[in-house]
């Protein structure tokens, strides 16, 4: 089956809001019970469409298969397909079913979502397919946002972005916050310069309040500017590599490039695999770090139940806590990089 067009909207879910529907809030719906003639299949996220062994192998099945998510106003099949025919090819008349009772196009960002982390995974092709599409729905989401939802990379979805056709250009993108941000933040930079200037002691969080950039952002400025440089990278100014060269001068030594941003999943996949490590395993140093990176999958996993959950007088320290530790980890990060770097160089 031909993926189904995501229907345009310039406004709509956030991807954290559809990613929280997905891992809590759809599960804790009432299930029903609907006939088969009542229901609709217009989308798959899956190019291919149905896998008839797939199906013949749930038919098989002796246990009750999980409900099937279902759009109420259209009676559109979002997640539960193979589920729904393996129920056909057993004579089923009704199947359980939970529903979605929200806009349409945000049903086929669901079905993505869902499909992403449960169930028969999607291939590469499936997810591919599914991102190029999110942009024609969502074209003002990060490209982090989209990853997250497509189960990509924020740098593959990058690249899906720039050959995608008929995507619509946006001066802001909405992150995985919900928050927008504009595409060139070099005047957001350059007033967090001032302000750090002007007061030093303000916290990431308040300069990047009125500079209108990310805490993370104004982390970068001010350790440009501990540097002596300009708060603005070359790139953002549009510089070139020949008019930035110093005359004269030996030739700065190039800059670590930055690491390539990981969605939930693939960040979960790195941590089992460190976990199942004998070496970090069977010496204390490495629980220890193996439980620290237990917490933070903890976090990555249910980040909006934990937030949900936090008394309200606590949800402001507990955000300065995590800036300052989240310098703390980039800090850790470029040091165990240096590490990589020094252990791979030939004398």
């Amino acid at each position: 089956m031909i993926v189904h067009q995501l229907v345009r909207a310039q406004e709509g879910s956030s991807s954290d809001s559809l990613l929280a529907l997905r891992d809590k809030a759809l599960h804790d719906a009432p299930v029903e019970l609907v006939p088969l003639g009542d229901l609709l299949v217009s989308y798959t996220p899956r190019v291919a469409g149905v896998d008839g062994e797939y199906v013949l192998a749930l038919a098989e099945l002796e246990a009750e298969l999980p409900p099937i998510l279902v759009h109420r106003s259209t009676m559109t099949v979002i997640d539960g397909l193979h589920r729904l025919r393996a129920a056909a090819l057993k004579g089923r008349e009704h199947i359980r079913v939970r529903f979605f009772d929200g806009a349409e196009d945000d049903a086929a960002l669901l079905s993505v979502a869902m499909n992403v982390a449960q169930g028969r995974p999607l291939s590469m092709a499936d997810r591919t397919a599914a991102a190029g599409l999110i942009f024609a729905s969502r074209p003002h989401w990060s490209d982090r946002a989209v990853a997250a939802v497509a189960g990509l990379s924020a740098k593959k979805v990058s690249e899906i972005r720039l050959t995608a056709a008929g995507t619509l250009h946006c001066e802001r993108r909405v992150g995985l916050d919900g928050r927008a941000r504009p595409l060139n933040s070099a005047h957001g930079r350059e007033l967090a310069g001032r302000l750090i200037k002007d007061d030093p002691a303000a916290s990431l969080r308040t300069i990047a309040k009125k500079a209108g950039i990310s805490p993370a952002t104004v982390a970068d400025v001010r350790d440009r500017l501990l540097r002596g440089e300009d708060p603005v990278p070359p790139r953002q100014r549009g510089i070139t590599a020949v008019e930035r060269r110093p005359q004269r001068q030996a030739p700065r030594p190039a800059q670590p490039r930055e690491p390539e941003a990981k969605s939930p999943g693939e960040l979960f996949m790195i941590f089992d695999s460190l976990r199942r490590d004998p070496s970090l395993r069977l010496n204390e140093v490495g629980r220890n770090v193996l439980r620290m990176l237990d917490a933070c999958s903890l976090v990555a996993k249910d980040r909006q139940t934990i937030i949900a959950n936090l008394p309200p007088h606590c949800k402001g320290q507990m955000s300065e806590l995590m800036n300052g530790y989240a310098e703390l980890w980039r800090l850790f990060a470029d040091e165990l990089q240096g590490c990589e770097e020094l252990k791979g160089r030939t004398w």
